[in-house]
């Protein structure tokens, strides 16, 4: 028979196609594996990279979760090492041995990652942050926790050269920086007022002074009452120091900076593994500075050491140290004149700056422990701090009628507290069909043990106020500090002892509802030291939680939250109680509010919010006998707030803010009638912030912060104008290891006055500065 090609190649692939059989019958079943990946609160995590790695064979196979969570991997019959990686949580795996079917589905649990501020220059620094603890005391998507959160970012702290809470809050909606005397952080949140809302790493920090941020990971501001998590106070919201702890990563970094008005500052952070159980870090600041107001300086010092211990994979142990020291002058601004800040040069000081002085001195000691038990997962914290503050002070006051004169008086007062606390923490995942469960249980218990001790000041040993010149308020007149009829003398015992439940349910990919309870027992003992009086007040406190949020996209997330927070009536620093306050019950603190969180993508996040906050059982005098209090105050809150965060391009960072507040009495107090205006609440504050990398070398940024008018005091006779200011910054990275910054504030040298201090206290905002930075990491 005559062979033709097309009978060779009719052969031919009859002989393929033999082959083919053949081998499909002596090939391997292919066999799959499948499953979902979530977070610690039982969220979706879209997006994750899943690796199966051959354990015999060597084979690598990789996959990424769907929007739903989702992934599917076909792989020969075997044994594999499935990992999991995803941006924001550490990494986790399981092995499975497949022999003839398929795995079963899987879940994998992604926890949230243990954030290191080690960088490399170069990289793009991003200004999200995708989770926090501090919402709910449990890892949580910020997008799936019913309250409105801003957190600023260590890279962002870098790019603006941030160190101080009042600077951080500009940037922040919602929150405005009160002068306190300008000798502390005092915050006004959502129309009201705290010295002592203050947290470090959860745990409570509520002395008065001025705290640094160059052992700071990251500034969490949490807005609305939570005292679920929280406690006492933090009526109209908290800010969270996020501290830095040993990683076993190596950080090396030293920031120099210099600028305006003799600012000398250097920073440094170092550290390594011990070994592949220990690890230890460092901390330090050193700062040296003048002001723009005249013969104002401040002269600090803080020093951090931690050390980090993981005797298991499951299991961590982190110890810490802060020694901080903070001088200055004292420094409470300037004067008014007919219900505005008076026309004098912005640095123009009052009173004798040889005599004013702030102090402080903080010895903090830190414990934490947790460990991971399958889904279940224990943490204790505790914090012991040793807190010794003093400062004098010249008081300015009310003007002459022909703006010629300015009354001045002084006083000194001490203060030395000792706070412990102590946490526990219980969190179990459980699955109940398609409802998944975070439960939470704990307990709080705290001791805090505080001295007050106040002089006022009389001039020429005689009186206690005198005059002095509107134009040229300095003063050298001889001033003796003693203890008047009314100053404080005295010592307070603060026992508290906290129990609360909370359970995070998600009820399928749509649903999540948060629900819990905190009960407080807070006993104080006061003695009076000058009368020998001893009296005690204990408040048992309920307070609620309830928040539903609703997905109905995996990226964006709707809510709406109730809460409730108590205030005892010894104040925010309990610092004093009399027969009168000693009869009053707390003031109670109940937010309202619905909001939308949409993640854009995995860096950028917007976010808008919408609430109600009320302030009752405020004392008032009671209209039948002026002598008596009764409690029938309160003041109200609405507001909206918006926010965007994150990388809009892989070039392009963005930081910003818009609030609309109408804070007012909405039924007389002991301070202001029905109607008036909360003091210092601006109808409307906005910020924005840009970086922008133009190229690996060269980056830029710009922003602006400004508010409308608002009052200095709740009599709202004293008004502070609305501002515009303007910043901007130049980057440029050095070398591998360097990298340089001049950042410009104020650069039109807008004229503002940042807050104040009553009716007569205001602080003037700060010119045009330049600043320079150098990093070095190595």
């Amino acid at each position: 028979m005559v062979r033709t090609p097309i009978t060779k190649l009719f052969g031919l692939l009859l002989l393929l196609v033999a082959i083919t059989v053949a081998n499909a019958q002596t090939q391997s079943p292919r066999l799959n594996i499948s499953g979902r990946i979530v977070d610690q609160n039982g969220a979706i995590v879209a997006g994750a990279k899943v690796t199966a790695l051959g354990v015999d064979v060597g084979t690598e196979l990789t996959s990424e979760t769907n929007e739903n969570g989702e992934f599917s991997i076909l792989v020969s019959p075997g044994r594999y090492k499935i990992r999991v990686a995803a941006d924001g949580f550490s990494d986790t795996s399981q092995t499975v041995d497949l022999r003839q079917e398929s795995a079963d589905r899987m879940e994998l649990v992604l926890p949230v990652a243990q954030t290191s501020v080690y960088v490399t220059i170069g990289a793009v620094d991003g200004y999200v942050a995708e989770a926090v603890s501090s919402g709910t005391k449990t890892p949580t998507a910020l997008r799936d926790i019913p309250q409105s959160i801003s957190v600023m970012t260590r890279e962002q702290i870098d790019d603006q050269l941030i160190s101080s809470v009042a600077d951080a809050v500009r940037f922040t909606p919602g929150i405005t920086a009160h002068q306190g005397e300008n000798n502390r952080d005092d915050l006004v949140i959502r129309g009201n007022r705290s010295s002592s809302s203050f947290y470090a790493d959860g745990v409570r920090d509520d002395v008065q002074y001025f705290r640094d941020f160059y052992n700071l990971d990251r500034l969490e501001a949490l807005k609305g009452p939570n005292a679920l998590v929280f406690g006492r106070g933090g009526g109209g919201g908290v800010v969270n120091r996020v501290t830095k702890e040993a990683v076993f990563a190596p950080v090396r970094e030293i920031a120099i900076q210099g600028g305006s008005y003799y600012n000398r500052r250097i920073a440094g952070d170092f550290g390594q593994a011990i070994n592949k159980f220990a690890a230890f870090r460092l901390n330090g600041v050193y700062e040296n500075s003048d002001s723009f107001r005249k013969y104002v300086n401040l002269n600090r010092l803080g020093i951090n050491p931690t050390v980090t211990l993981k005797p298991s994979e499951n299991t961590k142990i982190t110890l810490g140290y802060e020694y901080f020291r903070d001088r200055r002058v004292a420094d409470r601004g300037i004067t008014t004149f007919a219900g505005l800040p008076a026309d004098v040069p912005r640095s123009t000081y009052y009173g004798n700056p040889d005599d004013s002085h702030v102090r402080i001195n903080v010895n903090a000691f830190t414990a934490t422990f947790e460990r991971q038990m399958g889904r279940t997962n224990i943490r204790n914290a505790t914090r012991y701090g040793d807190y010794d503050r003093f400062y004098q002070n010249y008081v300015t006051g009310a003007s002459n009628a022909d703006a010629t004169l300015v009354n001045l008086s002084a006083y000194n007062n001490s203060s030395r507290r000792r706070n412990f606390f102590n946490q526990t923490d219980l969190t179990f995942l459980a699955t109940m069909g398609p409802v998944r469960h975070t439960i939470l249980g704990g307990i709080e218990l705290g001791n805090q043990r505080t001295r007050n001790f106040r002089n006022t000041g009389y001039f020429n040993n005689a009186t206690t106020t005198i005059q002095v010149d509107f134009d040229d308020p300095l003063t050298t007149v001889p001033v003796t500090f003693r203890q008047s009829a009314t100053d404080a003398n005295n010592r307070l015992r603060l026992d508290l002892a906290a129990a609360y439940v909370q359970d995070q349910i998600e009820i399928g990919r749509f649903v999540q509802v948060v629900a819990g309870i905190r009960y407080d027992y807070f006993d104080l003992t006061y003695n009076n030291n000058r009368t020998g009086d001893r009296l005690r007040r204990i408040d048992r406190l309920a307070s609620p939680r309830f928040g539903v949020v609703v997905k109905p996209v995996g990226r964006v997330s709707l809510y709406g939250s109730y809460s409730v927070s108590f205030l005892p009536s010894s104040g925010d620093q309990f610092a004093s109680l009399t027969t009168v306050t000693q009869q009053v019950k707390p003031e109670r603190f109940t937010n309202y509010e619905a909001g939308v969180k949409f993640d854009v993508g995995r860096g950028l996040s917007v976010t808008a919010a919408v609430f109600r906050l009320d302030r009752t059982n405020t004392r008032a005098t009671d209209p039948n006998d002026p002598t008596a209090i009764i409690q029938t105050g309160s003041q109200r809150t609405n507001g909206f707030e918006a926010g965007v965060t994150g990388n809009i391009t892989n070039r392009w960072s963005v930081s910003g803010g818009y609030s609309l507040q109408n804070a007012f009495i909405s039924s007389s107090t002991t301070s202001a009638v029905a109607g008036k205006q909360v003091a210092q609440v601006p109808h409307q504050t906005f910020s924005v912030w840009n970086k922008y990398r133009i190229n690996s070398r060269f980056g830029a940024g710009i922003g602006l912060s400004g508010r409308t008018g608002m009052f200095a005091a709740a009599d709202n006779s004293t008004r502070l104008p609305g501002f515009v200011r303007t910043d901007a910054a130049l980057y440029y990275v050095l070398g591998e290891h360097w990298k340089l910054q001049a950042n410009f504030d104020n650069i039109f040298d807008a004229r503002y006055f940042a807050n104040a201090d009553g009716n007569n206290s205001v602080s003037p905002g700060a010119p045009r500065m330049v600043r320079i930075g150098l990093t070095a990491r190595f």
